[in-house]
C-alpha cells in the first residue's frame, strides 16, 4: 500500500503542452519513489463537471495536490503578478523565462506563499496569446471595434482588450468552445495550442498573430500538503518538477511552430502584423501601461525586460 496519494490535476486533453508534463513528472516520481507513492493525474476537471477556475479551490484546499494554472488569476492574492500581463512587454520566451525564473519570480512565490494556502512550485510556459475571430482579419484596432472578446478573469487584461476596441466577455475556459459555436462572444484570444485544442479553429477562420500577452502557468501544490510531505518525498517531487518545466517548455515552444506548419489555409488564415500595425496597438495601450506600472514601486522595474 502507498504510503502517500498525489493528485496533479488539469483542465485540458491528453495532448496538451501541460499534461504531456504532468506525464514526465509522473514518470519521475514512479522512478525515484516507486509504490511510495500513488500518483493520480487528472486530465480535466472540466470532463468532471467543475470549472477550470475551480481548481484554485481544490488546491487550496487540499482536494488536489497539485494543479497548473495560468498566473493572470492569482493577481488579487499577489499583484506583482500583474506585471507578466502588461501587453506588448515582452518579445519573447527569453525573456519570458528569465521574468519567470528571476527575481521577479522569486519574489511572487515568496509573496504567494503568504497570501494563499498554496504555494508557486514551478513556473511553466502557457505560450503567447493571439486574436482569433469568425467576423473580420483584424489588423489594426479599429478593426476590433464593436467585437465582443472573450477573455480570462483578469481585470488588467479586460481593461487592455477594452483599449484596443473590444468589448471584453470574462469566462471561464470550459465555456469558450460553446461561446464561440454560438456566437456569444465574436472573438477570443489564446495560444495557438489552445486555440486548436479546444476547436476554435473550427468557428474562426482569422488569427491575428498579435503575441499581445505572453501568459506564465504556474504549477500550485497545496501548502499543507507539501510541507508535510518528508524531505524525501519532497525532493523527488522537486527532483520531478525539475525535469517537467523544461519538458513543458520545450513542448509549448515546439508546439507554437507545429501548427503554423499544419494550418489548413482553407480553413484558417493567419495574420502577421507589419511594423506599423503592431505600433498601433502597442500605442492603444500605452496609457494603461504606463498607469499600471505608476502602482509599482520603482525596484519593481529591475525585474522588467528592457527594450
Amino acid at each position: 500500500m502507498a504510503e502517500f496519494d498525489i493528485k496533479f490535476s488539469g483542465y485540458q486533453g491528453p495532448r496538451s503542452v501541460h499534461n504531456r508534463a504532468v506525464q514526465v513528472f509522473g514518470e519521475s516520481l514512479a522512478e525515484s519513489l516507486g509504490e511510495r507513492v500513488a500518483f493520480d493525474h487528472v486530465l480535466n476537471v472540466i470532463e468532471q463537471g467543475s470549472k477550470a477556475a475551480d481548481l484554485l479551490e481544490m488546491v487550496a484546499t487540499g482536494e488536489t495536490s497539485l494543479c497548473y494554472f495560468s498566473s493572470s488569476y492569482l493577481a488579487d492574492k499577489v499583484p506583482e503578478i500583474a506585471l507578466f500581463d502588461l501587453p506588448f512587454l515582452i518579445r519573447d520566451r527569453a525573456q519570458a523565462y528569465a521574468m519567470m525564473d528571476g527575481p521577479l519570480g522569486e519574489l511572487i512565490v515568496d509573496k504567494m506563499a503568504e497570501a494563499a494556502d498554496f504555494r508557486i512550485v514551478a513556473w511553466w510556459d502557457n505560450g503567447f496569446r493571439h486574436f482569433s475571430n469568425g467576423v473580420r482579419p483584424i489588423r489594426k484596432p479599429a478593426d476590433c471595434k464593436g467585437l465582443k472578446i472573450r477573455t480570462l478573469f483578469s481585470a488588467l487584461q479586460q481593461e487592455s482588450l477594452a483599449a484596443m476596441g473590444f468589448e471584453p466577455v470574462p469566462l471561464d475556459v470550459a465555456q469558450l468552445p460553446g461561446a464561440c459555436a454560438d456566437g456569444s462572444v465574436d472573438a477570443q484570444e489564446n495560444p495557438l495550442t489552445n486555440t486548436f485544442n479546444f476547436g476554435i479553429d473550427a468557428f474562426h477562420r482569422w488569427i491575428t498573430m498579435s503575441g499581445h500577452f505572453f501568459g506564465p502557468c504556474v504549477v500550485l501544490a497545496h501548502k499543507d500538503t507539501w510541507d508535510s510531505w518528508p524531505q524525501d518525498v519532497r525532493q523527488a517531487v522537486q527532483e520531478a518538477l525539475a525535469l517537467a518545466t523544461p519538458a513543458q517548455r520545450s513542448f509549448a515552444a515546439s508546439e507554437d511552430a507545429e501548427l503554423m506548419v499544419k494550418l489548413d489555409p482553407s480553413r484558417n488564415e493567419l495574420l502577421e502584423l507589419s511594423v506599423d500595425e503592431r505600433a498601433a496597438f502597442v500605442a492603444a495601450v500605452q496609457p494603461l501601461v504606463a498607469m499600471t506600472m505608476g502602482q509599482f514601486h520603482d525596484e519593481l522595474f529591475e525585474y522588467l525586460p528592457r527594450s
